[in-house]
């Protein structure tokens, strides 16, 4: 395939993104939360009881360190998370959600994933929704093994 075609691909997957990201804005209630706020207590909520290292979960959003650095005291401000040091590792900080985020967390997921499910069954069925789902994940493998 020409550049010109993973160029149009990589452009309509982003259109895509932003689309349902602004239909989950508008309807979903973050409860004072901003999506990217969200979007890192999501990325807690998956990970083990005992968190993510900072490096780690900066490598699962898209905001530059001293950014996520500002969001993670605000969220902490607000009792939704806990940083400390690893204890495995004394340099290296570790986020975890903390009761009142995983329940905030599980409040807001329950309408953001209907929304989500709604806007993804409606547009596809379920055999697309499977092929994109695989070749997401292997253009997501394949540029995570470009920045090792």
């Amino acid at each position: 395939m020409s550049s010109r075609g993973s160029i149009e691909a990589w452009d309509a997957l982003s259109r895509c993104h932003v689309s349902v990201t602004r239909e989950l804005q508008r309807e979903v209630d973050l409860r004072g939360l901003s999506r990217r706020e969200f979007e890192v207590l999501t990325t807690l909520h998956g990970s083990d009881r005992g968190g993510l290292r900072l490096r780690d979960l900066n490598s699962h959003v898209l905001l530059t360190q001293s950014s996520l650095s500002r969001m993670l005291e605000r969220l902490e401000n607000k009792g939704l998370v806990t940083r400390r040091q690893d204890s495995q590792d004394l340099r290296g900080v570790r986020v975890a959600l903390t009761e009142a985020g995983i329940q905030l967390y599980d409040e807001i997921s329950r309408d953001n994933d209907q929304k989500v499910a709604d806007v993804m069954s409606t547009a596809l069925d379920a055999q697309e929704i499977r092929v994109l789902t695989r070749l997401s994940e292997r253009i997501h493998q394949y540029a995570l093994s470009l920045s090792r």
